[in-house]
């Protein structure tokens, strides 16, 4: 039997050993290697990358497919010289049950006061009566209805939560007010008191979370003032902007997971900034067994025929 086409795996600042290990799990008769043999080796079929080193693929002739190994596709395309070769997306229910998670934890710690009890406890202080309205009363806005923002959406409906919804291109979502487009982007901004950002980074999305987005931020019915939620990308932030509208009032507080330099500097002001909670880019971490499984199962059935899911859009970066 001829061999099959090898696997590269390539990612930058992750240990490797776990995909190996999970791509040996689930591709027992598969080859996978770290490197190419050369700038033109012929044996590699598939690519299996995390910000893979610009140039690596562009000349390898049997390239069949690019897989993204975590939710977001801007790291590849950090590469200047990709090749003409499809590129799909990373679609897990793991990984999409662990971002809700997170959006439903952060939402429900701001709403329920969270920051605020922990800073009573820090002096000691026994205050009950902080305002706690219901959940009905609160609406939450998402930026981005991919399938992570889509799946946070519902869940956060099943808590009882109002939601709105702002994506590029207008669709329609059971219980969600959805806005759409650049015109409709104003009447976004004032429906929430509680935003949770989960967009794509692309030329139009990077630094879209600054000043000007912040002051149009404008519905203040039980916070003092919204609410900011990032776990999409650091590059969709202006770091400076979220601290100053910290300070002046725009935002009441923030809880970041993405940042716009990774790891976040020791010397970034967000560590130690009283509204601010910092996750180390943890929202939807999630195993490599979990991520590898369906990657495998595309690359069969794409052997046998299939057209390859969750495909990205080039023109669009996402």
């Amino acid at each position: 039997m001829a061999e099959r086409g090898h696997i590269l795996l390539a990612v930058t600042g992750w240990d490797p050993q776990p995909w190996q290990a999970a791509l040996a799990r689930h591709a027992p008769d598969r080859r996978v290697v770290l490197a190419p043999d050369g700038a033109q080796d012929p044996a590699i079929d598939y690519a299996l990358v995390w910000n893979q080193q610009a140039g690596l693929l562009t000349h390898l002739p049997n390239l069949k497919a690019i897989f993204s190994l975590g939710a977001g596709v801007d790291h590849i395309f950090n590469d200047p010289e990709l090749p003409e070769v499809p590129i799909a997306r990373v679609v897990s229910p793991d990984l999409t049950e662990r971002m809700s998670e997170y959006v439903a934890w952060q939402v429900l710690d701001h709403h329920r006061r969270g920051p605020a009890y922990r800073k009573q406890q820090e002096g000691c202080v026994w205050h009950e009566f902080l305002p706690q309205p219901a959940a009905s009363e609160m609406t939450v806005g998402i930026m981005g209805l991919g399938e992570l923002g889509r799946d946070a959406a519902r869940k956060l409906r099943s808590l009882g939560f109002r939601v709105s919804g702002w994506s590029r291109r207008a669709q329609q979502i059971e219980g969600i007010d959805v806005y759409a487009g650049a015109e409709q982007m104003p009447d976004f901004l004032a429906s929430a008191e509680i935003f949770v950002v989960l967009l794509p980074l692309t030329p139009e999305t990077r630094g879209i979370l600054n000043h000007g987005t912040f002051a149009a931020m404008t519905r203040r019915e039980h916070l003092a003032a919204p609410v900011l939620i990032n776990a999409g990308r650091g590059g969709l932030q202006v770091e400076s902007d979220i601290v100053a509208a910290l300070d002046m009032g725009l935002l009441s507080a923030a809880s970041l997971d993405v940042f716009e330099t990774e790891p976040l500097d020791a010397a970034s002001p967000l560590w130690g900034h009283a509204k601010i909670t910092v996750t180390p880019h943890a929202a939807a971490a999630s195993s490599p067994d979990q991520l590898v499984g369906p990657i495998i199962a595309q690359i069969e059935a794409f052997e046998r025929g299939a057209r390859l899911d969750n495909l990205v859009d080039r023109r669009a970066g996402y």
